[in-house]
């Protein structure tokens, strides 16, 4: 990599964040909270409240509510800088990393380097599968998703062709972790309690949601008597549960289902895939992988030291999802712990060197409607009670009062009533290819037209 010979100008900060996710952030603060400078570098300057994406894609939040700026979040402190750009290269030897801003490629010096980049979706060698199924890592594929959910619905309902109204009504979730159990769980009760009443001749019975996963249960980290809760849950609200079953094939119709156990393949039909199973550490981590001769394991995690440390540099730190450290869960709480455990290291309050501690504060996953689960120690709760402290520890961890306030509203709104507040059911017309029109584009399309109809699923 030879792009720091371009760059045209070079400054100095104590630390360079890289990220803007829970750990870049829990960063941030305790070093602003300490006074030291530091630049934040990141390709969105929002704080994405990731593990409720899948109520902006089912329209109980806005992308507002969950994504706050992270200028916003910091304004208090003038020690932090945060910056729009993409890090494309790093330099251990002159402690220099090499970011994309503003149409310019720029150097920027440090003491400190934190990457805290995430992960993104990862389809096990069948990269393919990202063009025909949809993801949700981000805003953007929270917000394709929902306008997919939408025309499936709205053509359902004029269609009179029956197989296509089927295929438009069936709905594929592959991966049971929390994000596949929470979006099979919505999307059923979307259709038990929004577009059965707002759209006359479509009955809840009529959508099919199938939730499918390799392992033997739902929800493998919980396993016992969690993992057949989530399934008796998500079984009796409607969704058929497949396990012991991988994906083998996905085109534009369907998926092809194999049980390895018994060799049995079968076709689902369906208009949307859901792809929610496993994750593969974005391209910063390859960077630092190269430059420091740091080990990576499966889906391109860095294999970091126990003080987060990586490879050959003892001032370049990785943390979060694109890092695995004692197998520990790639989830928010070990992204924030790490990241305030490398800034206690950095502002002097723990030694250099310190190993980590993770401490677990308890698991937790909602399934749909009033039911949820809940593990802290040996303390596990089930059903209503899981669900109300569900929703109180997600209110906590998002950003700024006026979030929490609009988020209850939205909460009320959804899971006591049976509107979508951020549902936004407007949509143009998509037109219909005539032999005028099938080659050529209309001029005076409005803009709208296109996100009606997104990519194949």
């Amino acid at each position: 990599m030879d792009g720091a010979d371009t760059a045209t100008r070079i400054d100095r900060t104590d630390v360079v964040i890289v990220g803007s996710g829970f750990g870049a952030l829990a960063t941030a603060k305790k070093l602003a909270k300490a006074g030291t400078p530091f630049v934040l570098i990141s390709e969105t300057t929002e704080h994405l409240f990731q593990p409720l994406l899948y109520q902006v894609a089912t329209g109980v939040l806005s992308p507002g509510e969950i994504a706050p700026s992270v200028r916003a979040i910091l304004a208090e402190y003038p020690q932090a800088d945060v910056r729009l750009g993409r890090v494309v290269d790093v330099l251990p030897e002159e402690n220099t990393v090499v970011y994309e801003a503003g149409g310019q490629r720029l150097r920027l010096g440090y003491k400190y380097l934190v990457a805290a980049t995430g992960a993104r979706q990862a389809y096990f060698g069948r990269d393919e599968f990202a063009d025909l199924t949809y993801a949700l890592k981000t805003v953007e594929d929270a917000e394709r998703l929902r306008r997919q959910i939408v025309r499936c619905f709205e053509e359902a309902h004029v269609t009179t062709d029956p197989e296509r109204r089927k295929n438009l009504l069936s709905f594929i979730v592959v991966g049971a972790g929390p994000t596949g159990v929470e979006l099979a769980g919505q999307i059923k009760e979307l259709a038990q309690r929004y577009f059965a009443e707002s759209i006359g001749n479509i009955r809840a019975e009529d959508v099919t949601v199938t939730l499918v996963e390799g392992a033997d249960k739902v929800l493998p980290p919980f396993g016992g008597k969690l993992s057949e809760y989530s399934k008796e849950s998500l079984e009796k609200s409607g969704v058929d549960v497949v396990l012991g079953t991988m994906v083998t094939d996905i085109d534009e119709h369907g998926a092809t289902l194999t049980t390895p156990t018994t060799e049995e393949t079968r076709r689902l039909t369906a208009e949307t895939i859901i792809w929610s199973a496993g994750i593969q550490a974005n391209d910063f981590a390859d960077v630092l992988a190269e430059r420091t001769g740091c080990e990576t394991v499966r889906g391109g995690r860095l294999l970091v030291d126990p003080d987060f440390t990586v490879g050959r540099s003892d001032d370049i730190f990785a943390i979060g999802d694109m890092v695995t450290l004692d197998n520990l869960p790639a989830q928010s709480p070990f992204a924030m712990q790490g990241g305030r455990h490398v800034a206690k290291m950095i502002i002097g309050k723990v030694a250099m060197g310190t190993p980590f501690q993770y401490k677990d504060k308890g698991s937790m996953a909602i399934i749909n409607r009033f039911r949820a689960i809940t593990r802290v120690g040996k303390i596990e709760l089930t059903g209503f009670i899981a669900w109300v402290l569900w929703l109180a520890v997600h209110l906590v961890y998002l950003v700024g009062f006026r979030n929490r306030y609009i988020a209850v509203l939205s909460w009320c709104g959804s899971f006591l009533g049976h509107r979508r507040p951020h549902f936004y059911y407007a949509q143009g017309a998509a037109p219909v290819p005539t032999a005028e029109n099938e080659a050529t584009e209309t001029k005076d399309e409005r803009p709208g037209d296109k996100e009606a109809v997104p990519a194949s699923a």
